[in-house]
């Protein structure tokens, strides 16, 4: 099986040292990085036409850096003035730390998970069950972590603040890969809505995570290689797996 180019759905890495620059180099082939989707914050009209407002709200929860960029973006616009007296829930210390952006860390009242997991940081959330809850969200969130919140009867409100929109190609780029990895279900949407009579062929498609997966047959499209699994649980190690079984590349 012969592979000249992958493309990568995600922004290209920070570093040469990530694994995929390796798997190029093992098995000769070229991976471009081009998200098919990308983040923007909602408008002020947008944010006001949901009716929330911050400054009704005692405690803030934000799972994600780019929910803290966009709330403080959204009150500067409004010219609110957020209280000392806030509370910050974040899903973990990284996201917490990132707070030292916009507020004196040290001086607020910041609470995080320490293992990163949503459902560590219902405790903390009950502890303060006096304060009035918002939750900073995209308009793709995760039902779990509302699930888990109202499972816990814990009052809040989730507020919109950016939303996952298509990254959509330009009529001279070019689309001539042999495989296609997307990491989320508004990827292959973004696929169908950049090229609406999209014929799969040869091009491989691989996926990590099962919604991903499933969106991919929902699309009546093939699915060629997935991950997490059992040998390997992450993509580069999902595409290696894949590149030695088909003998990618051998002469």
């Amino acid at each position: 099986m012969k592979i000249k180019k992958i493309l990568i759905s995600q922004p290209k890495p920070s570093t040469e040292k990530s694994p995929y620059y390796d798997l190029a180099d093992k098995y000769g082939f070229k991976i471009d990085f081009r998200p098919f989707i990308k983040v923007e914050g909602l408008s002020l009209k947008e944010f006001r036409a949901q009716r929330t407002e911050v400054t009704d709200y005692t405690a803030v929860i934000f799972t994600a850096r780019t929910a803290i960029d966009h709330f403080f973006r959204l009150c500067e616009e409004m010219r609110l003035i957020i209280s000392e007296d806030m509370k910050y829930f974040c899903i973990s210390e990284n996201v917490a730390v990132y707070l030292q952006k916009y507020i004196q860390y040290r001086k607020r009242k910041v609470f995080f998970s320490a293992t990163g997991k949503f459902d560590e940081l219902i405790p903390l959330i009950k502890k303060h069950s006096a304060d009035k809850y918002l939750m900073a969200v995209s308009d793709v969130n995760k039902d779990s972590q509302i699930n888990l919140l109202n499972a816990n009867k814990i009052t809040f409100t989730k507020a919109v603040f950016y939303k996952t929109v298509s990254n959509d190609f330009g009529p001279d780029e070019a689309f001539d890969y042999d495989m296609l990895v997307f990491f989320s279900p508004e990827g292959i949407n973004s696929l169908l809505k950049n090229f609406p009579n999209y014929q799969q062929g040869d091009t491989l498609i691989a996926t990590f995570g099962a919604n991903t997966a499933q969106a991919v047959k929902d699309a009546g499209l093939r699915l060629d290689l997935g991950a997490p699994n059992e040998q390997a649980p992450s993509m580069t190690g999902a595409i290696d797996l894949f590149c030695k079984e088909n003998k990618v590349n051998k002469k």
